[in-house]
Formats: C-alpha cells, structure tokens, sequence
C-alpha cells in the first residue's frame, strides 16, 4: 500500500492572495473619494430644488441679506428697517431664550458677496443659533 503524502508547508508561508486583494478594494475606494473631499460640489445659490417646510412649524426667524449687504430681521418693530451686528445678535439671543428650538433661516440676495452671508451667519452663531438654513428659490423651469 502507497502512502499518499502530503506536503505541509512550513508555518513560515503566508498566503498573501487575500492581503492583496483587500488592498486593492481600499485603493479604488479611496481613489474615488478623495477627489469628492479636495473638489467639492458646485452650487449656485439662490436658485435650488429643495423641499418646503413644514407648515405645521411656527413661522422661522428670517435674517434677510439685501445686494448692498445690509442685515434686516423680520421680528421686531419695523423689519424694513436695517440693522447692525450687535442688535442682530442681541435680538436674536432674546428670542432664543423664550423659544429654544426656534428655526433660523437667512435669505440672502444672490448679488451679495458669499462674505456677507457667512458674516450674518457667524453672527447668529454668536447668538446661540445651533443651525442655520439657508433660503432658495425654486430654479426657473422652462
């Protein structure tokens, strides 16, 4: 009777196969990845299809950016009226107080500098606002 001999191999043999098969899956992820992460997405405000609110919420307060950059409130006395920074922050600090959860949103014109949109928003974010939305108009469809 033969003897069927199997050949051990020797715990100094690793199969790498699997190694290599699971690198090249992490290297095609991240090659499509990371161009999303450097590049970014173009958007071109104001104009966007976005969902409505829920009119159910009560009514948000509106932070209104016009194209010379000066900041309106729509609460308040006479929200035609322009404000500053300081009484912007002030105002909207004193409405969160009463009502935490308060939805903010901020409208601004699409000739104003993105700066001044940031700028409004950093100042909301000084007033203790958590989030903030920005307000667009449905794209015009031919």
């Amino acid at each position: 009777m033969a003897r069927h001999r199997t050949r051990k191999r020797p715990m100094s043999e690793i199969n790498v196969v699997p190694y290599i098969d699971v690198m090249l899956v992490m290297l095609v992820i991240f090659m499509v990845t990371a161009p999303l992460l450097t590049q970014g997405v173009k958007v071109e405000l104001p104009e966007a299809d976005a969902e409505p609110m829920d009119a159910e919420q009560q009514e948000p307060i509106v932070v209104n950016v016009d194209a010379a950059g000066k900041l309106y409130l729509n609460v308040g006395d006479n929200p035609n009226e322009a404000i500053d920074g300081a009484t912007l922050v002030q105002r909207v600090s004193a409405i969160l107080r009463r009502r935490q959860d308060q939805t903010v949103l901020v409208r601004g014109d699409h000739a104003v500098d993105y700066g001044t949109v940031v700028a409004a928003m950093v100042l909301l974010q000084q007033a203790g606002v958590p989030g903030v939305g920005l307000v667009t108009e449905p794209p015009d469809t031919p």
